[in-house]
């Protein structure tokens, strides 16, 4: 850190030092010098020996309080002393940058170095500096702590900010600007206290020149105006010098005894100008502005201890003890005035102390639903500025409230870091989930099974609203792929319904005209033509497809009456569901779907399987009468239903076997063709 150029300034010139007790012996020096020279004695005795020591003795004779106010006059006229602008340090106001943020911070003091002379902002600089690095340090620590929550290694962490560097920018200027300043005032300063000093030797040359004491007093006059204009001096020779410059002055009024009426008049006039400054202490005492008055107060002082002589013995200790009482007075209202201050920073305490305590509750209850935790993340940063708000807390307490502050609110950001974190990787985990149902539908979306594929995408789709949220950037993107293939497919097959039920109304009408030629037909007696016509009809019927699902009754209506043609032809039930199918072989063996012919023989087996395990169980059950007989009517119908199964069998058996030849004639087919394009190659 840089070190304050004030406390560097260094005095080459050797400077006498004057204690109160060596004041006076040296004024008893004085006095016996000049008896020797026949010196009235009795006229010493009514000298101002010294006006500090008097002054200095009233202090030590007043209470403590009186000695604390005027101790800290004097170190602050001292510090005053190296700038004769100081009073512009006292007229800046001084902000509660606490409550600023980084980035206010950072205006401020650029606004202060723009606008105000570098020397006099020195605590205020100094102010913003500490606030800027804690809030500074507290922020890269939550930063940091993020950037390890995410996975990083503490090692790795890196940030560049960019108010810090601003802020860096503008203290370097700052402290370019002090260094140029100080720099040049080391100089000055040096050289005036060389001035003060030479004055001071002039001053003591006085009382050993013999000449007109007209002519000395002339010189003395002289020597105080050049002391008024010498200006500042190191702050830490201050007090030093002022007392040798004092104690010169006192020995020479001590030689002033020869000539009464200069003395005399020197007195009446430095009363006069203490009473001035006396009176105008005593009216500060009801100034509203306590700040401005105690500044003037300083001046007054200063222009007490630097500008006026002593005056006589009878007036000293009454005049310095008005000037004292008043400063008491005024230092009193201030003090009450800083209790009231305390108070209310007291006040600012609690309100601190019951924000951090609010912000503590929120903190230790994160909510786990998005929705509320952003109003408590609402409530916490109106909280926040509210703490900012509130005002100066007690500096013995400063650090500490502001310590729990900043953890309430770290606690708060670390259980809402953690609640993201893991809604970040629930997130992902749905994002997975979604990109395998838009997968799947992108490869269902071309499908031409219908059915199954519309079922498929109806399952996807639930389970694609059961799904819970995806990171937001992917959201809008995933979905509308997603609902791009799924209205591809059902788009397509829309337009294949629409076209389907065009092409079943078509089928409805050339069926109803078939069942129409079928009701008007009449046998002719020969068993076989009759049955080739019946075939026919049922290959119309068949070559026909779907109808409307509200008009399928239609083809029950033509099966009723097949069954009653063939039973006028005395064909049973078993022949008339084989002609029938004989029809659906023919259309398989047209088709040469292999497809089609597995679905067909797995649904005949099922439909074995179902005949014997009927027929086997209705045995099973024919075991549990006793003394069963065809008699008992509840025997009659199981013993029918059991013929009717067996039946039943019997004629998918027979569909079967009508199966296996058809299937067998296609694989012959395909051989044989096979064996043709042989030939053919081995010709070729």
């Amino acid at each position: 850190m840089l070190e304050d150029k004030e406390d560097k300034l260094q005095n080459n010139v050797e400077i006498e030092e004057v204690s109160e007790t060596s004041a006076s012996s040296k004024s008893s020096e004085i006095s016996s010098e000049t008896t020797t020279n026949t010196v009235d004695q009795d006229s010493v005795a009514d000298i101002d020996t010294t006006s500090a020591m008097a002054e200095t003795s009233t202090k030590k004779d007043g209470d403590e309080e009186k000695e604390d106010v005027l101790e800290e006059i004097d170190e602050s006229n001292a510090e005053d002393a190296e700038d004769e602008d100081n009073q512009q340090r006292h007229q800046i106001p001084m902000p509660d940058y606490h409550a600023m943020s980084m980035e206010n911070l950072v205006g401020e003091l650029q606004r202060l170095i723009r606008n105000e002379k570098v020397q006099a902002i020195k605590k205020h600089v100094e102010g913003i500096k500490a606030e800027f690095d804690l809030k500074f340090q507290d922020f890269i620590e939550e930063k940091k702590e993020d950037f390890i929550n995410n996975g990083g290694n503490e090692i790795d962490f890196r940030y560049n900010s960019v108010t810090k560097r601003q802020f860096n920018e503008v203290y370097s200027e700052y402290r370019e600007k002090r260094n140029l300043y100080y720099k040049n005032l080391e100089q000055g300063l040096k050289a005036n206290l060389a001035k003060r000093l030479e004055i001071i030797n002039e001053l003591k040359g006085l009382v050993n020149v013999e000449e007109d004491i007209n002519t000395t007093y002339k010189n003395f006059k002289d020597l105080q105006e050049a002391w008024k204009n010498a200006g500042p001096i190191p702050r830490t020779n201050y007090n030093d010098v002022w007392r040798t410059y004092h104690h010169h002055i006192e020995i020479f009024y001590d030689f002033l005894h020869l000539n009464r009426e200069l003395r005399d008049l020197d007195f009446k006039h430095n009363l006069e100008e203490k009473i001035k400054i006396v009176e105008r202490a005593e009216a500060l005492v009801g100034e509203e502005d306590l700040s401005k008055a105690f500044q003037e107060l300083q001046t007054l002082h200063k222009i007490w201890k630097e500008d006026i002589g002593p005056v006589g013995k009878d007036h000293r200790e009454a005049i310095w003890e008005r000037f004292s009482n008043a400063t008491k007075a005024l230092h009193g209202r201030r003090q009450e005035h800083f209790k009231d201050i305390e108070k209310v920073y007291e006040q600012n305490l609690a309100k601190k102390t019951e924000i951090t305590q609010a912000i503590s509750a929120i903190a230790s209850n994160v909510s786990q639903k998005h929705k509320e935790l952003q109003q408590q993340i609402k409530e916490v940063e109106a909280l926040r500025e509210s703490f900012f708000k509130a005002g100066k807390v007690p500096q013995k307490v400063n650090e500490k409230t502001w310590a729990s502050f900043k953890e309430a609110v770290r606690e708060f950001n670390r259980n809402k870091n953690n609640y993201y974190k893991n809604l970040k990787k629930e997130q992902q985990i749905n994002l997975d989930k979604k990109r395998d149902l838009l997968k799947l539908a992108v490869s269902l979306k071309d499908s031409e099974d219908w059915d199954t594929t519309t079922q498929e995408l109806k399952r996807i789709q639930n389970e694609w609203k059961k799904i819970g949220h995806v990171p937001r950037k992917y959201s809008d993107k995933i979905w509308k792929e997603f609902k791009a293939a799924c209205n591809h497919f059902f788009d397509r097959l829309h337009a294949l319904k629409n076209e389907a039920h065009k092409e079943e109304a078509e089928n409805f009408d050339l069926k109803n005209a078939c069942l129409e030629k079928l009701k008007a037909f009449e046998l002719s007696g020969d068993k076989s033509k009759d049955l080739t016509s019946i075939k026919e009809f049922i290959s119309e019927w068949k070559s026909i497809g779907r109808v409307p699902f509200n008009k399928k009754n239609i083809n029950v209506k033509f099966n009723k009456i097949l069954d009653a043609i063939f039973k006028k032809l005395n064909i049973n039930k078993q022949e008339a569901e084989l002609l029938k199918y004989g029809n659906k072989i023919q259309q398989l063996a047209n088709n040469d779907n292999e497809y089609a012919i597995s679905n067909e023989r797995t649904f005949i087996r099922r439909k074995i399987d179902e005949s014997k395990n009927e027929v086997r169980q209705l045995e099973n059950n024919l075991q549990f009468f006793s003394n069963a007989s065809e008699d008992n009517p509840v025997v009659r119908e199981v013993i029918k239903n059991i013929e009717n199964h067996k039946a039943a069998l019997a004629t998918w058996k027979e569909k079967l076997k009508k199966l296996n030849i058809l299937e067998n004639n296609l694989i012959k087919e395909a051989e044989d063709a096979e064996n043709d394009e042989a030939g053919t190659t081995k010709e070729e």
